[in-house]
């Protein structure tokens, strides 16, 4: 099953040496949203053993709905209110309302498999001692297989995403799938097979998307609460200097809004007709051996992007390469000369060429390292406003920042 572009801003187009990517049909606006997708696969990145809430590690510090992911308040000791939302058949999962626990019902709890295997793999004392990968795609797997019952047709377009199988991937699918065979439960899908379950665990590898937790400008290890397969942005190559970028207002949206884990992707600058759409899979501030190790370990492939095309001739030992905040130190410099690349956001002149990209793309919130992006513009008008990402936080070409009240993007000091 194959999958068409979702909208006219958009082309599906096969790169080469590329695999499928995004393209622009026509020129694009900074701050234009070219996409909106929601997820057809959610589950929950956090190990089994955080179910306690005696734990003192940080990601015990948050609680999430087992279905919008939102974050709940951890519960006060003989407070009952949580347990009124519990799965009935695995009451170890909590949902923020009876609304979230009724969907659940219909989707990743809809069956009494799903509900025993998730039950019997907390108690799993061999999945337990693995590191939390496999426990996370231990849930991935299960939310996969349940899928295939739920909704046969957004099973097959998962399995249409690229990805196939490595030796990571088979390693993980050997050990996981007679532990899933082992709960002596009924099969949970016809074809069920180490094939199958290998190719799934490809799938997730190459295209989930991480739901993070909320920004907190007193933590940089901020963790992921969740991952989504989002059949279409799944789409979007990666460059380390993108020109559009991932937003998502998890916690944000009213709560009778069951599209609040919907991903949106924005424009960072004007492009042409033509020109590819990318992403930036991970923080732009990470150093060049940094993205190369990642993309690698993570995604199959190595970067020659522009930039790293640039950076891999620098020394091992130069700063900027050692040091994201060193970098930026060196790009202060360049300011009044990368001002004069306004048409040209990349500035492929310059021995420096993405230090134009950092000085007014990149935000300088401490502990965010998220990308700022123009807000939509209203009708033909482009905002001069730029969001972060990652935290929230506005500004404007002037470089002042604007105060956003806390009821559209959480703003946590």
């Amino acid at each position: 099953m194959s999958l068409a572009a979702p909208s006219s801003l958009l082309k599906v187009k096969e790169m080469h040496g590329r695999g499928r990517g995004m393209v622009a049909p026509q020129p694009l606006k900074a701050g234009q949203i070219v996409l909106r997708d929601s997820p057809i696969l959610l589950y929950s990145a956090l190990p089994f053993i955080t179910q306690s809430l005696s734990s003192s590690s940080s990601m015990s510090a948050s609680y999430f709905c087992d279905h919008c992911f939102r974050t709940l308040p951890l519960p006060v000791q003989g407070d009952s209110t949580l347990s009124q939302v519990s799965c009935p058949s695995c009451c170890h999962y909590r949902f923020c309302s009876s609304n979230c626990l009724s969907k659940a019902l219909k989707s990743s709890h809809s069956s009494s498999w799903a509900c025993q295997a998730l039950s019997r793999l907390r108690a799993n004392s061999l999945l337990l001692e693995q590191p939390l990968e496999r426990q996370v795609q231990a849930r991935f797997l299960i939310a996969a297989y349940s899928l295939a019952h739920i909704s046969p047709s957004d099973f097959q377009i998962m399995l249409s995403l690229q990805g196939s199988p490595d030796d990571a991937t088979i390693a993980a699918a050997k050990f996981l799938h007679p532990l899933i065979e082992s709960l002596a439960l009924s099969s949970p899908l016809n074809g069920f097979s180490l094939e199958l379950t290998s190719a799934l665990l490809a799938k997730d590898k190459l295209n989930a998307f991480g739901i993070m937790q909320p920004f907190s400008i007193d933590d940089d290890q901020r963790f992921v609460r969740a991952y989504g397969i989002y059949p279409y942005a799944s789409f979007f190559n990666h460059d380390c200097l993108p020109n559009s970028c991932r937003f998502d207002y998890v916690d944000t949206n009213p709560p009778d809004d069951s599209h609040n884990t919907d991903i949106i992707i924005r424009m960072i600058h004007d492009v042409p007709q033509g020109r590819e759409i990318c992403l930036s899979y991970f923080p732009v501030n990470e150093n060049y051996s940094s993205r190369q190790k990642r993309l690698s370990e993570d995604y199959g492939f190595t970067c020659h992007c522009d930039r790293c095309n640039v950076e891999s001739n620098w020394s091992d030992n130069d700063s900027v390469e050692d040091n994201a905040e060193d970098e930026d130190e060196n790009m202060d410099e360049d300011r009044s000369e990368a001002s004069d690349t306004d048409n040209n956001p990349i500035g492929d002149n310059n021995d420096f060429p993405h230090a134009y990209f950092f000085l007014k793309y990149m935000c300088d919130r401490t502990n965010c390292w998220g990308t700022l992006a123009p807000l939509p513009p209203q009708g033909d008008t482009p905002s001069n406003v730029m969001e972060c990402n990652v935290c929230g936080k506005l500004k404007s070409d002037d470089d002042f920042e604007i105060d956003k009240g806390q009821d559209e993007v959480p703003m946590e000091d």
